[in-house]
């Protein structure tokens, strides 16, 4: 066995060990959920990708460093692209207090939706409508959570681009 094979890190072992400090870290900087289980995700894959030149005689250390950086590079890039959320689009539909506003946002919403599939919209539903985690929403629909997340983000821009044409 070669020095570079021996000090090679066992990222499995890492995120069964450390997963839960790694996340309670990202959730106290982004104050998300979902934000810090994609900050979750990035910090191993960092470590996965350079696992081997790092050193881990000192993991937790090495994790929590790694975790907060992947979250400040995430902070930072939010004040530079700010994330249109759901409900800032949902938002800017015309008022609720009359008919004929109603109408028009019943007619937008439906827009929105068509032509996406049924999952997909059920999945936004519990996800902006419900409040839940992106976790709880894929549970419900059957689906990954990156699923779950793709298929948000794809009717999101989908909706931006109705929007603006």
């Amino acid at each position: 066995m070669t020095k570079t094979e021996t000090q090679r890190i066992d990222v499995d072992a890492l995120y069964r060990r450390y997963g839960p400090m790694v996340l309670r870290r990202c959730r106290s900087l982004l104050h998300n959920e979902d934000a810090a289980a994609d900050a979750m995700q990035e910090t191993f894959v960092r470590v996965l990708r350079h696992r081997d030149s790092l050193r881990a005689d000192y993991p937790s250390s090495l994790l929590y460093r790694i975790a907060t950086n992947v979250c400040l590079n995430m902070m930072r890039s939010e004040r530079r692209r700010p994330e249109t959320t759901g409900e800032a689009i949902l938002d800017t539909v015309p008022g609720r207090d009359n008919v004929e506003d109603q109408a028009v946002s019943s007619a937008l919403v439906e827009q929105i939706f068509s032509g996406v599939k049924d999952s997909t919209r059920r999945a936004a539903e519990i996800h902006y409508q419900e409040r839940a985690t992106l976790e709880e929403t894929a549970q419900r629909v059957g689906l990954s959570i990156s699923g779950v997340r793709k298929r948000l983000d794809a009717l999101r821009r989908q909706s931006l681009t109705r929007a603006a044409g």
